[in-house]
């Protein structure tokens, strides 16, 4: 049998209520003759591949004895399902929509450059609007704060075809539905486990763009993603992953001297963020604030090489400040 093309994967944890929702869309829409749909399971207790072997025979299912979590539960993965040409990072709260696949897998077969993709991500919750996390696709700004198309800080836009059309140069794309080139992701060293969770997709792609390739969003192709089903955007945890991983992915990224500049910067921004949290009497995210930091600086030890290229202002989206244009331009959209 000829080996297909992509190996669409999606890592599961006891969420069996998520499979039964989400997955008869993915086995739906998804060409079977052009991809695989797997179930990587973390060592689930709970009865999803008990689900899995009943209603979705057709799905291949990747048992691990243990939780790896989300970043080396997919590098697990990845690294045993090389022979696909193309991976997709699918979360399992996401619906997707009649010829999703062939859009972005056709544009990355025309670019060998290409080394990442995502879709337009739409609310599952509210079809109108576009989805939090990636929305039309992702870009940060001078002082490293990610942004989406589609979405600044908590302002989420109305889809009205305002990103459609052309395929578009992002910096990053969504870890809900990431297309990545499977050899790529391997040579980079796939996502980074020391992040948990929140925002190791970013760092990917930054990867990849500082090793010559590109990342970019086919609009042609939708998925609904429900979103906020591991942390409320409030929960102090998510502060507290939010703050570590956007220093941890500055430091690592950047070179040397440029990258204490900005990091000295943006611990001035940080802490006036928790000056905000204090006014607002959020003694948990205050708190995760200064954690952050802590552990920022005893974790920033890992790493040792870094790029001698500075990203920030060379690529698409990061010469504005969303600090200043959102809080004093008032300025909610792309």
């Amino acid at each position: 049998m000829e080996q297909k093309l992509v190996a669409v994967i999606i890592m599961n944890w006891n969420g069996a209520r998520l499979l039964a929702q989400f997955l008869p869309s993915v086995c739906k829409y998804t060409n079977s003759e052009l991809a695989d749909v797997i179930v990587a399971d973390n060592g689930s207790t709970d009865e999803s591949l008990q689900l899995l072997a009943e209603q979705f025979p057709q799905v291949k299912v990747l048992p691990f004895s243990e939780n790896y979590g989300y970043a080396g539960g997919y590098n697990e993965a990845i690294g045993r399902l090389r022979c696909y040409k193309y991976s997709v990072l699918l979360n399992s709260d996401v619906e997707v929509a009649p010829g999703w696949l062939e859009p972005v897998i056709d544009y990355m077969q025309q670019h060998e450059e290409v080394m990442a993709c995502q879709p337009k991500i739409l609310s599952y919750a509210d079809r109108g609007r576009f989805e939090y996390a990636g929305a039309a696709g992702g870009f940060i700004d001078c002082h490293g704060y990610p942004y989406c198309r589609g979405r600044i800080f908590d302002s989420i836009e109305e889809d009205r075809g305002q990103y459609d059309g052309e395929v578009a140069d992002v910096f990053w794309a969504s870890g809900a539905a990431l297309f990545v080139r499977t050899e790529s992701y391997l040579h980079l060293g796939g996502l980074d486990r020391s992040f948990f969770a929140h925002m190791e997709e970013i760092d990917l792609c930054w990867r990849m763009h500082l090793s010559g390739g590109r990342v970019v969003v086919v609009p042609q192709s939708v998925v609904y993603h429900l979103g906020g089903g591991s942390l409320p955007a409030a929960n102090p945890r998510k502060t507290y992953l939010n703050f570590r991983n956007n220093l941890l992915l500055m430091y690592k990224n950047m070179p040397v001297k440029a990258g204490r500049k900005l990091l000295f910067v943006r611990r001035l921004y940080d802490t006036l963020a928790f000056f905000m949290f204090v006014a607002k009497f959020q003694w948990g995210n205050a708190a995760a604030v200064l954690r952050a930091h802590r552990d920022y600086r005893r974790m920033k030890r890992r790493y040792t090489t870094f790029p001698d290229t500075n990203l920030i202002g060379l690529t698409p989206g990061s010469e504005c400040n969303i600090i200043t244009d959102y809080y004093l331009h008032h300025r909610r959209r792309f």
